[in-house]
């Protein structure tokens, strides 16, 4: 098998295998952004040096997978993105993906455009749950540090230790933990509706 433990690899097809159905027609911004998500988390976990420890994976309670997100600004940036979110049930079973809006912002001097992929993994069902019932901020309804990567997970500092969510990002082919404090995710229920009613599944 693949470096991706089997829960994983489990993960990835529930992610891509839902977008097949509706190939037949054009493909909805919903349908790209769970095959983003689904790309993402392959190219990843195909590197041993930079991947998520699969330690984390095989514990964590949910996965947040944000493509192609936004950042953009002069002095105030600001950062939006569209993705998913993929939790455990009480058996410890991956269910369907929810979709989930990102937004946030900074300041300081900067300028420009710039895009990156954004992965949260949940260490808590908490911190699930919090998410799932609407709009959740990082750091303020959870406390969230950046993750280790590669073999650094036995190297885990304090902070990452005790927190319930650890954060990456992916910007110009780099892949490391980051720090988002401060930034917001909601549920998007219209999203979520658009694509369940067109692809039929449950």
């Amino acid at each position: 098998m693949s470096t991706l433990p089997r829960l994983f690899a489990a993960l990835l097809v529930l992610l891509a295998g839902i977008v097949p159905a509706v190939s037949v027609r054009a493909q909805s911004q919903e349908e790209a952004t769970v095959e983003g998500a689904a790309r993402v988390l392959t190219e990843i976990m195909a590197i041993p040096a930079n991947e998520i420890p699969q330690a984390l994976l095989a514990n964590a309670q949910g996965l947040a997978i944000v493509p192609n997100i936004v950042k953009g600004g002069f002095v105030v940036g600001v950062r939006y993105g569209k993705g998913v979110v993929v939790i455990r049930d009480a058996a410890g079973v991956w269910q369907p993906p929810t979709f989930v809006t990102l937004t946030g912002g900074s300041l300081g001097w900067q300028a420009g455009i710039q895009a990156s992929d954004l992965i949260l993994v949940f260490k808590t069902q908490k911190s699930v749950q919090g998410l799932m019932n609407g709009k959740f901020t990082i750091g303020a309804d959870a406390a969230a540090a950046a993750g280790p990567v590669g073999r650094q997970a036995a190297a885990a500092t304090d902070a990452q230790l005790g927190a319930e969510i650890l954060s990456y990002s992916r910007s110009r082919g780099l892949f490391a933990g980051v720090a988002l404090d401060g930034t917001a995710i909601q549920v998007d229920g219209g999203a979520n509706q658009m694509f369940y009613r067109n692809t039929g599944f449950t």
